[in-house]
């Protein structure tokens, strides 16, 4: 085998590894992954490592693979109740970001939106007047130019569903954090996307 054939086929090896450590292990880090996979297997180059959409295809295809119609009826069923969520919090001008929007996570690692408040209480007195019990904790996301910023965190369950809300500054709208998967600015998916998003996939 050519090197070149060689590292590739080292790449596919360590990016499926890395994918069913994901999954059986429930994480949401394709870095951490990625270092586990590295680790059991042995490749310390990271050269030789694959890249986040090499790691999402092969998370597809084994949840495609070992999971049938359930991986996309939980793909659907993520984009309902995030389109549930983000019409309740609508002033915010809700994003669907993180693995859900790319269709690679599960109804236990839950949906992630972008929020934006000029006071993140605003969004609190939200939830309070639907009821809904919450957790506040603080998440730090990636800008380009490797600037990393923490934000507000509100996490709460609908049903057996996590939610959490990232609640951002509205100048943020202009320079949105890096997506985990491609490593570009992405404003996530609003609420029209998100519908369109489902009736292409009906």
């Amino acid at each position: 085998m050519s090197n070149p054939d060689r590292v590739n086929s080292q790449r596919e090896h360590l990016a499926y590894e890395a994918a069913r450590i994901m999954i059986e292990q429930g994480l949401t880090d394709f870095e951490s992954a990625r270092r586990k996979a590295a680790a059991r297997i042995g490749i310390s180059d990271r050269r030789q490592w694959p890249s986040n959409e090499a790691l999402k295809k092969a998370v597809l295809v084994q949840r495609r693979l070992f999971m049938g119609t359930e991986h996309d009826e939980q793909n659907r069923l993520l984009k309902r109740e995030a389109m549930r969520a983000m019409r309740m919090l609508l002033e915010f001008e809700p994003r669907l970001i993180g693995l859900a929007l790319h269709g690679v996570t599960s109804r236990q690692q839950g949906v992630e939106l972008l929020l934006f408040a000029d006071r993140p209480e605003d969004v609190l007195f939200k939830l309070a007047d639907h009821g809904i019990p919450w957790r506040e904790g603080e998440r730090t996301l990636r800008y380009a130019g490797g600037q990393r910023v923490s934000h507000p965190v509100f996490a709460f369950m609908a049903g057996e569903i996590p939610f959490a809300l990232i609640v951002l500054p509205p100048q943020a709208r202009r320079q949105p954090p890096l997506d985990p998967i491609t490593d570009r600015p992405n404003p996530g998916a609003d609420l029209a996307d998100l519908e369109q998003m489902l009736n292409d996939e009906t």
